[in-house]
């Protein structure tokens, strides 16, 4: 089945076909379609749906639900986003699963409701505090908005963690049509989850260790399973790779726009190949490093001042990096990106 929707729209019907129990959230531009379209949707299917009174109660929602062995989800915007970190970090320690929706709009404090993706770091580098890591998935369309969503849900009770869909304002809020299939979703058993049952009255779920050499303990356990999840987990889409004379590389939107540019230079006789990362963590680095041959200029492109840069340079020694980014809530032009394209052509080590 078909259905024609928005990528916020997308991402509450995957949650649904994922069996989400619970939404929990506040709303706030141009996240909001998504907390809307669950209040429409979530109690229709017999799911739980509570508008929160603010985004760190939603956040502590979302961990309760979770404690209890439900599949939770809560979504946001980039400065909701920020207000939940300290539940996040929790989250992370206490190893509860859920799904969160960052929408990512300009900054930094409220900006405007306009595209960035200035979340980066604050997302993939951890924004809570502590020793700890979330999964991050890019979608890089309203159809990518279905599938990462439903995979997220996987992903978060196979490692216990919690696991962010990092999107922004352009493909929260494009239109295009989904197709709605069927989807088994992997449902493990919680032994630890602590709920209303007599069984578990001994499980304690906390994210506090007083005992220093307990907590050292805990955080190396947390250590193991990231380095297991960076092993299994990190994936990148290559486009055009092979001959390419120069890579360009963005993730989301940003990705999206440098696909066709790909494209476009190739008509003009430019190798130019694609290299878009759908997992910010773990980061594909071996696909970086797999496709760039030595000596070949990257040009990385964000909706930002460099984040994601920082993180193909350390990836990749050997190559020049180049950087080009645009904010505020503005999209570069397929010109503008061809006469950056050129420019590192003709000086491709400066």
């Amino acid at each position: 089945m078909k259905k024609l929707l928005k990528g916020n729209e997308a991402a509450v019907v995957a949650a649904l076909v994922a069996d989400c129990d619970a939404f929990f959230g506040y709303p706030i531009t141009p996240a909001s379609e998504i907390a809307h379209t669950a209040a429409l949707l979530f109690p229709k299917l017999g799911r739980v749906f509570l508008q929160a009174e603010s985004e760190l109660g939603a956040i502590n929602m979302v961990f309760g639900a979770a404690a209890a062995g439900r599949r939770a989800m809560t979504a946001s915007s980039s400065p909701g986003i920020s207000l939940k970190m300290e539940g996040i970090s929790y989250m992370a320690c206490a190893e509860m699963p859920c799904v969160i929706v960052d929408v990512m709009r300009a900054g930094p404090g409220l900006g405007n409701i306009g595209p960035e993706q200035s979340d980066y770091f604050q997302i993939v580098k951890g924004g809570g505090h502590g020793d700890y890591r979330v999964i991050v998935l890019a979608p890089g369309s309203v159809r990518e908005m279905y599938q990462f969503t439903l995979e997220a849900f996987d992903l978060a009770d196979a490692y216990r963690t919690p696991v962010v869909v990092l999107t922004d304002a352009t493909t929260g809020q494009m239109m295009a049509p989904v197709e709605i299939g069927e989807f088994e979703p992997t449902k493990p058993e919680k032994p630890w989850k602590l709920d209303t049952t007599a069984a578990t009255n001994g499980n304690v779920i906390t994210s506090i260790y007083l005992d220093f050499d307990e907590m050292e303990r805990h955080v190396g356990h947390l250590d193991a399973k990231y380095a297991e999840i960076s092993r299994k987990e990190a994936r990148a889409e290559l486009y055009r790779t092979e001959d390419a004379e120069i890579l360009v590389t963005g993730y989301g939107i940003m990705g999206r726009l440098l696909h066709s540019l790909a494209d476009d230079c190739r008509a003009r006789d430019l190798r130019v190949g694609l290299i878009r990362p759908q997992t910010l963590w773990p980061f594909p680095a071996e696909f970086y490093r797999r496709a760039v041959r030595p000596g070949v200029p990257v040009l990385t492109v964000e909706l930002s001042k460099g984040q994601l840069v920082e993180d193909v340079r350390l990836t990749l020694r050997d190559n020049p990096v180049h950087f080009y980014g645009r904010s505020g809530g503005n999209l570069p032009t397929r010109e503008e990106l061809v006469r950056q394209v050129e420019q590192v052509l003709r000086r491709p080590d400066v």
